[in-house]
């Protein structure tokens, strides 16, 4: 996926577009959104990265790394409480990261 490619080379607007892409095509595909996130919170976005993992929490309510993730951009936000119900329900979940 072109996503990851630019993902990996830094190239974070460019991945944002190519994972939009891949979410028109299939607004169901939790790994895009998760990984969208991913690259707004490489931007600094985290209000943002975290509703791209809420779409990827929606779609698979049992995805334990977006539950991390949203953890970590809460976290960022100063959002302790949230952060730690949200790593909690990672770990309740299996991650193990």
């Amino acid at each position: 996926m072109k996503g990851k490619i630019f993902l990996s080379q830094g190239k974070y607007d460019e991945a944002i577009q190519a994972y939009d892409k891949a979410i028109e095509i299939n607004p169901q595909g939790a790994d895009a959104w998760i990984d969208k996130g991913f690259a707004l919170d490489q931007q600094g976005k985290h209000d943002d990265a975290i509703n791209a993992y809420d779409k990827a929490i929606g779609i698979n309510p049992q995805y334990a790394l977006a539950w991390n993730n949203k953890g970590i951009d809460l976290n960022k936000l100063g959002r302790t409480t949230e952060s730690n119900a949200a790593f909690a329900k990672a770990k309740e979940l299996g991650y193990t990261g």
